[in-house]
């Protein structure tokens, strides 16, 4: 699509590096030149239109239920002004977090923020996506690199700013806003439909683990056949089924700090969100449910194999010959959040654990319900990463669109 764009008639060295060469008219100077920062505390309370700088942009917030961190008194936050440009340039090692939104109306947010005036000669929307376009490139991030993890209001005054005509700002900002709105609307439906279809496969496993699976490979539908299991969120089961605590299906055991076993290769170091390291030794060897004590109680995993597992995670070990991957699939469906602390980090004891309940059917079911998931799901998790990949080309398509147009590359007519 951008190779059917014009360029324009001339360029020039802009001299930055990674930027390269721009149009022969735009003006490239350090930011200083263009706008300015002001900082004006609502230390009187003018204002309580609390907003927040979020991935989503600047969003209003509710003072009375607010998200995220809050000040013991909002007289120390700083006030902002419809257009002015907000930057969050502290703990720059997080890469993934927000750094650059332009303000939608008067509120008032965190002093720790920068406040950039857009200057006159400037347009607020092209000056946002210029700054958000340094944020999707990691400028700020390598410029705070080392043992610097914090940009300065000078720091970000000294970045160089690069200014095409205030026109062709305008044209480039309206272009960006439809163009920007489209994706991130195509974004937002295939994200919709990856919820349903994680639904969808959850519904899957719920019902195979809690009614079980027929001769013809489908789901048991009860005749008569079935009997109140006597916890809510499993329901009726098959009357040749158990209900049984996990402490009577699982050895369940502790895992431990990896720090003093990490290693450039080795056996994979299993967290919360899957391997994320190596090992030089291996707490266990075999198959295993790994189950989260603290913040992640909610997301299982299954393993096979040598592994280290880190100290807020549980292993578990099938016991009385019962389905490892079974005793998984069936642990996803475990409400742990009913069970789990009230803290902003839900953490789970081994006695807690313990004492969750699960239906058991005999060995011989547990093993055509494994198979019936696996090829139940298999299409669903085909598709899901389908959709992911989407996501994934639609958002680089996003970026590389801002940093084509805001740096001249291309040329909107």
């Amino acid at each position: 699509m951008m190779s059917k764009w014009q360029k324009y008639p001339a360029y020039k060295d802009s001299g930055i590096e990674w930027i390269g060469r721009i149009p022969k008219e735009w003006e490239v100077l350090p930011t200083k030149r263009f706008h300015k920062i002001t900082k004006e505390i609502n230390s009187r309370k003018i204002c309580n239109n609390v907003l927040s700088l979020t991935l989503r942009g600047v969003v209003n917030n509710n003072i009375n239920s607010p998200e995220g961190l809050v000040p013991k008194d909002y007289a120390t936050y700083q006030i902002f002004e419809k257009d002015n440009l907000v930057f969050k340039l502290i703990d720059l090692e997080n890469i993934s977090t927000s750094r650059v939104g332009i303000v939608h109306e008067k509120g008032i947010m965190s002093s720790a923020y920068i406040r950039l005036e857009v200057g006159n000669n400037s347009f607020p929307r092209y000056a946002y996506y210029y700054f958000y376009n340094l944020y999707l490139n990691q400028v700020y991030n390598n410029l705070g690199s080392g043992v610097r993890s914090t940009l300065t209001p000078t720091d970000l005054l000294n970045i160089f700013f690069i200014k095409p005509p205030k026109q062709e700002q305008i044209k480039i900002a309206s272009y960006l806003d439809k163009k920007t709105s489209q994706i991130d609307k195509a974004i937002n439906q295939k994200e919709k439909l990856i919820k349903l279809l994680k639904e969808y496969r959850q519904i899957i496993i719920n019902e195979a683990v809690t009614k079980g699976v027929d001769e013809n490979g489908k789901v048991r539908v009860d005749n008569g056949d079935f009997k109140d299991s006597g916890i809510e969120w499993i329901g009726k089961i098959p009357r040749n089924w158990n209900v049984k605590k996990l402490k009577f299906v699982l050895t369940i055991n502790n895992g431990q700090d990896y720090k003093k076993v990490i290693s450039d290769e080795g056996y994979p170091v299993i967290g919360s969100g899957g391997q994320f390291a190596y090992a030089n030794q291996y707490l266990y060897d075999g198959e295993v449910l790994l189950l989260g004590r603290k913040g992640t109680v909610d997301k299982p995993l299954y393993f096979k194999g040598k592994f280290w597992t880190v100290d807020t995670m549980f292993y578990g070990v099938s016991k009385q010959n019962n389905n490892t991957k079974f005793l998984y699939y069936s642990s996803l469906s475990i409400p742990f959040k009913f069970y789990s602390t009230s803290t902003a980090l839900p953490s789970m004891t081994q006695f807690d654990l313990n004492n969750h309940k699960i239906a058991i059917p005999p060995k011989q079911e547990q093993e055509k319900i494994v198979k019936y998931i696996e090829n139940q799901t298999t299409k669903i998790d085909k598709a899901l990463h389908l959709q992911q990949n989407y996501i994934e080309k639609l958002k680089e398509y996003k970026a590389t669109l801002i940093d084509s147009v805001v740096t001249g590359k291309v040329r909107i007519v």
